[in-house]
């Protein structure tokens, strides 16, 4: 019978991401023969002799492959630490090392070569002239004042090793700290970020520093093993089919290693609503699922009761659903319905037999055609458009419930940057009322009106949900009628909301203020800032998109992107212009031959396009050239279908590709000239323009490795200061 534990690292999984998939069956071969005897003759441990770490051996996967295993002398805990060709693991050996933090308690990786203090600058130059430019007392100062004004010891207890305190303290820039960052570990890098950015000391040291009321046995591998701060980048593996899905999808990560930030939210019990807020691919989505288990395992008493989880659209459901099989047992998974909000509420309500058909705007003839015929009623002498009818339909008369004239004329239009009086509210109305009669006769509710009648139901009726609680994915896309029913499915108690969303993705415009449906959140809101998805050069192309655009924070605050920040560094993003479609699909198409070249498989590249008609051109133009493409519909990504990833904006929100290839980013597409002249409204123009860049952005941070941008003709403007700026 096995006693000894295996742990395996994160960096062990990036490393075997990286090989080549032939040898990738060899290393799972080796690693599932491992956990199951770490100690077992078969097992060769070799000594490297210039290893930074005594307790490192080396272990044959086969003639060229080595895995980097660290074998502590005391204490029964195995780690796979790395895995590479022969001299490239030795060599890995040579340069890193495992420690337990004597400060923080916190199992270690990092590079422990010995590194020289930054040189101090050199002498000033005799010539004046070269005086003048640099012999200003504020150059001087600003040149010679630290990076950070940190002591040792504060130092330390953020989890910088001992040996880098002194480099640490000798940094002057931004530049050189992201130079020292692949030597660091990973979250005293990251503490190290936040305090250069200008973060409080306090909020880092809550935020990084693990305090032990015990003294720290940094021999102790097993005791490090077991703190959430290590649990970051190890992970003590307990079940063999647990040890194959890892390896089956190594970049999935996320199954296992959770950042101690994201665990604080999720295995904690809460005394109410809580919301999390952070920018694309900083694993709100993650924390939120393992919140559904935390919340399965912990919180739910009976077999009666059960977890909602919930989202806007059937897709990202879909694709949640199947990711919580790949974290939860059998049992776990019983507790958590997974489903879109709409289709909550039409289920729902047919349950309790609602004599309305739901219908949606611009997605039913029949709706199309009742306001068609309404708006022959609007008044000749206001000569609104009739983008702006629609728009007062859904920003004030549904959210607001308006069912009559004198219900309009006490609506409040804020947020509408066309004032009426209310003489003209008069002379508009029956465009309204007509659309409501009409649907009224023909057994048709908006989904709006659906939603709060559901709302209605449950304060009426004697219905029991089973709902001990709910969780919410890409909330910035849920409308008020949503949020307030949200809040009716559970009642206000502790563990009862848990709120994931980033107004920088808002695509749909359904901006609303949590406070107005209900939700109390005050105290219990959480930020997270560290991108694990994209480099950090996509993420700064993605972030400018939204440069000096105010964007709300879901409860009527402000929120920004500071402090946000990838740690994988890789590729600037590649801008190209062409002079007509027909150029630009055949410098695409050589852009994905490239790629293929480069080991890229087809299935791990997408195109997107701001429409329909738009995506087809490309997949045709793509098929033209003899690539294979696959284009996403309603449906989830079949990963065994090969093909290039062909796809609208909308559709790849929730998703992530190797490469994204954003295609026809002109001044006619993006945005379309449709929305363009679709409003006359300053605000609502406003709002439209920054869903647009939300829709680039959100199209941008997709990607895990690089993006290409392409266009023909005149760019978009929406592009128009990063093109500038790349070309300066």
């Amino acid at each position: 019978m096995q006693t000894a534990k295996v742990a395996i690292s994160q960096d062990f999984m990036m490393a075997f991401a990286n090989i080549p998939r032939s040898k990738q069956k060899k290393v799972m071969d080796f690693v599932t023969k491992f956990r199951r005897d770490p100690t077992s003759p078969g097992i060769n441990y070799e000594k490297i002799n210039d290893a930074k770490n005594q307790d490192f051996r080396s272990v044959r996967i086969d003639q060229n492959y080595r895995g980097i295993v660290m074998k502590p002398e005391k204490g029964d805990v195995f780690i796979l630490l790395w895995v590479d060709k022969h001299d490239t693991a030795y060599t890995w050996a040579a340069r890193h090392t495992c420690r337990v933090h004597p400060e923080t308690g916190t199992l270690q990786i990092y590079e422990a070569q010995t590194i020289e203090a930054a040189p101090t600058p050199p002498p000033a130059v005799t010539s004046r002239s070269a005086e003048k430019s640099i012999s200003t007392p504020d150059r001087e100062s600003k040149k010679a004042s630290p990076l950070l004004t940190c002591t040792e010891d504060q130092l330390l207890k953020i989890g910088v090793p001992e040996d880098l305190v002194a480099r640490v303290l000798s940094l002057h820039s931004a530049e050189e700290l992201e130079k020292l960052e692949k030597k660091l570990p990973i979250e005293s890098f990251e503490a190290l970020y936040f305090l250069s950015e200008g973060m409080p000391w306090e909020e880092v040291y809550s935020e990084y520093s693990q305090p032990s009321k015990a003294p720290i046995d940094t021999n102790d591998i097993v005791g490090a093993l077991e703190r959430p701060t290590s649990q970051r980048n190890f992970h003590v593996v307990e079940d063999e089919l647990e040890l194959i899905e890892m390896l089956e999808a190594p970049l999935e990560r996320w199954r296992v290693f959770l950042h101690p930030s994201q665990r604080k939210l999720v295995n904690r019990h809460w005394n109410g609503p809580v919301r999390v807020l952070g920018g694309a691919g900083t694993g709100k989505t993650v924390v939120a699922m393992h919140r559904a288990k935390w919340l399965a395992r912990n919180v739910v008493q009976s077999a009666n009761e059960q977890i909602l989880f919930t989202t806007f659209t059937a897709n990202l459901a879909t694709d949640i659903r199947e990711n919580l099989r790949k974290i939860c047992s059998p049992a776990e998974l019983d507790r958590i319905e997974v489903v879109h909000i709409d289709k909550w509420v039409s289920d729902f309500l047919r349950r309790n037999k609602y004599p309305h058909r739901i219908v949606y705007q611009s997605s039913n003839g029949e709706y199309d055609r009742i306001w068609k015929e309404a708006l022959n009623l609007a008044p000749a002498d206001m000569t609104f458009p009739d983008s702006f009818y629609h728009e007062e339909w859904e920003r004030v008369i549904l959210p607001q419930r308006v069912h009559t004239r004198a219900d309009y004329f006490r609506a409040k239009r804020t947020g509408r940057g066309i004032a009426l009086n209310r003489k003209q509210r008069a002379a508009i109305w029956p465009v309204f009322e007509e659309v409501r009669t009409r649907l009224h006769q023909s057994g048709l509710r908006t989904f709006e009106d659906a939603t709060l009648d559901a709302c209605d139901l449950l304060e009426s009726k004697d219905i029991h949900l089973p709902y001990r609680s709910v969780i919410v994915d890409e909330t910035q896309d849920m409308g008020p009628e949503a949020l307030t029913l949200i809040r009716h499915l559970v009642p206000e108690q502790g563990d009862d909301l848990f709120l994931v969303g980033d107004g920088h993705q808002r695509i749909y415009r359904r901006k609303t203020t949590m406070s107005h449906c209900g939700i109390k959140i005050v105290g219990r809101s959480r930020k997270l800032r560290i991108n694990y998805r994209t480099t950090e050069e996509t993420r700064r192309f993605a972030t400018a998109i939204l440069e000096n655009q105010p964007v709300d924070d879901l409860d009527g605050g402000i929120d920004d992107q500071s402090a946000y920040r990838s740690l994988v560094h890789g590729e600037q993003p590649v801008l190209r212009s062409f002079a007509t479609l027909e150029e630009e699909i055949a410098g695409i198409a050589d852009v994905i031959r490239s790629l293929a070249e480069n080991g890229i498989e087809l299935r791990d590249i997408c195109l997107v396009a701001r429409t329909k008609y738009l995506r087809n051109r490309y997949a045709d133009g793509l098929s033209s050239h003899g690539l294979a493409t696959y284009t996403l519909e309603q449906q989830r990504d079949d990963r065994k279908t090969d093909g290039v990833r062909i796809a609208t904006m909308h559709r790849v929100k929730g998703l992530e590709f190797q490469v994204m290839l954003i295609a026809g980013v002109s001044a006619k597409n993006v945005p379309p000239l449709s929305a363009v002249n679709s409003t006359r409204d300053p605000v609502e123009a406003r709002q439209q323009e920054l869903s647009e860049r939300a829709l680039l952005h959100v199209a941008a941070t997709r990607s895990i490795k690089q993006i290409f941008v392409t266009w023909s003709g005149e760019p978009s403007r929406l592009l128009r200061k990063i093109t500038t700026s790349r070309s300066a």
